[in-house]
This record gives C-alpha cells, sequence and structure tokens, in this order.
C-alpha cells in the first residue's frame, strides 16, 4: 500500500496553510531495470491479456521510493510540505527507465480562522 505524506500535493497551495518560505526544487530520483525472469513472468501475463501485474509492482515501488527520496530531499531543507508534485519517467536504454518525482518545497503555517 503506497503511502502519501499530508502535505503534498499536485496544486501550487494547500488550502488552510500559509506559505511561508519556499525552498526551491526538490526531487527523488531512481533508475530501475527489469530482470530477465521479470520479464518472462510479464511476457506470460500478456499472453492472457489485461493487467501486467509484475509490470504494474515495478512501477508502483519505483514512484513510491522517488516520492520518498524528494520528501527526503525536502526534509533536509527544513521544508515541512511540498506542492507541485509531478511524475516523469524516461527509458534510457531498451528496458532501463529513469523514473522522477519532483516538487517545490515549502514551510507553511496553518491559517487561523
Amino acid at each position: 500500500m503506497s503511502m502519501t505524506h499530508p502535505l503534498t500535493t499536485t496544486a501550487f497551495d494547500l488550502p488552510g496553510f500559509r506559505i511561508t518560505k519556499s525552498y526551491g526544487v526538490v526531487r527523488g530520483i531512481i533508475v530501475r531495470s527489469r530482470s530477465v525472469i521479470g520479464n518472462f513472468g510479464a511476457s506470460i501475463q500478456s499472453i492472457f491479456g489485461g493487467n501486467i501485474t509484475l509490470y504494474t509492482s515495478l512501477c508502483e515501488r519505483a514512484r513510491e521510493d522517488t516520492f520518498n527520496m524528494m520528501l527526503t530531499h525536502a526534509g533536509q531543507l527544513g521544508a515541512n510540505a511540498v506542492i507541485g508534485v509531478r511524475y516523469d519517467a524516461t527509458e534510457i536504454a531498451p528496458g532501463i527507465t529513469e523514473v522522477l518525482c519532483y516538487g517545490t518545497a515549502v514551510f507553511v503555517e496553518k491559517v487561523n480562522g
């Protein structure tokens, strides 16, 4: 089960909070490859059609890992929130993919009222 952080958003503001400081872009990056065994298992699954769970699992793990790396990067800067969160993926070579999660690290305070 993928976890999230309560002060992250794809939007550029957090309702109920005021941004008091911006630390700039933070990111998490990972490069993953599919194993020969994983490719074989996925090939078998593709014969029957539908969701190829081996690849879905690999993608979910890569996204979760990069998200957590991004949060760590933000925390190291002193941020308590990340806004404008995005993911990107690029195939570097056949079977080798870079996954990037990035956003803007900010410090927010709860708005009274």
